[in-house]
């Protein structure tokens, strides 16, 4: 087989399995255009046979869903903000600073990812029962302020910074914190924007943790919101799939924006996916 038929076969896997994985995308859409009744015909209907509007203003005014993404914005905005802030310091702090222990240090918080993160979530709840911070902003996100993949992630893209930058920054008469904030970081952005990326993602869909931490419809976030349909509404699909059409958008328009500092971040960290 020549280079160019291998080619073309490349682009038709990629692309079934491209198409394979919209399905379920695809299915939502269809779903929540709907009515209640078509959605549970047998056979299921592909595509509805007229598209219902109103399913998109009834689920986004049947539970004060603007204060829902108000606070999922909040939640994801401290996150990201909390995130790139240790991810920086530390992993320049593993990749750049000598000190006693480091090697150990480190090993010690990559194995923190071991533990899974439900082992974690009593503890966490009783340290912000204990603190007041039950249905705040606060307990929704000071426990995901710090992510290890994050620390590991900026520790690689910090190792790739030429480190005669820093030593002529320092023949200048530069210091430490001057070499880190005006040197290295600017030349880490592409690994920052992933991690900001991610740490985004991870906020925006986490349902467990603000479904444990918040009480009021006034905290709710976006994706409790959402979950809350089953109860509320004995499972109205049409409401509940026209929610998570809204609610997905604000994530496809970051990804669009931001896919080219994702692909360059991925490189120079020598992570793929």
């Amino acid at each position: 087989m020549t280079a160019a038929a291998r080619d073309v076969w490349r682009v038709v896997v990629l692309a079934l399995l491209a198409a394979l994985m919209m399905i379920p995308f695809a299915w939502m859409i269809a779903t929540s255009g709907m009515d209640e009744l078509e959605v549970f015909q047998d056979p299921p209907p592909l595509w509805p046979a007229e598209w219902q509007w109103g399913t998109y203003r009834g689920a986004l005014t049947a539970q004060p869903f603007h204060r829902y993404f108000l606070n999922s914005a909040i939640f994801a905005a401290l996150v990201v903000g909390g995130q790139l802030v240790t991810a920086a310091t530390a992993g320049y702090a593993f990749a750049r600073l000598e000190f006693r222990g480091r090697q150990r240090l480190f090993f010690v918080c990559l194995s923190t990812l071991m533990v899974p993160a439900v082992v974690v979530l009593i503890p966490r709840f009783l340290l912000i029962d204990a603190l007041g911070w039950v249905d705040t902003y606060a307990g929704l996100a000071s426990t995901e302020l710090v992510s290890v993949w994050g620390i590991f992630l900026l520790r690689q893209a910090f190792r790739q910074v030429p480190r005669d930058l820093e030593d002529a920054a320092r023949i200048d008469g530069a210091r430490p914190w001057r070499i880190f904030w005006s040197v290295s970081l600017p030349l880490v952005r592409p690994a920052m924007a992933t991690l900001a990326l991610f740490a985004f993602l991870d906020a925006w869909k986490n349902l467990l943790w603000p479904l444990i931490v918040t009480r009021s419809l006034h905290m709710r976030t976006v994706e409790v919101g959402i979950a809350s349909f089953h109860s509320t509404y004995l499972t109205n699909w049409p409401y509940q799939m026209a929610a998570a059409v809204v609610a997905v958008a604000p994530v496809l328009l970051l990804f669009v924006f931001t896919q080219r500092y994702l692909t360059q971040g991925l490189h120079l960290t020598g992570i793929k996916g």
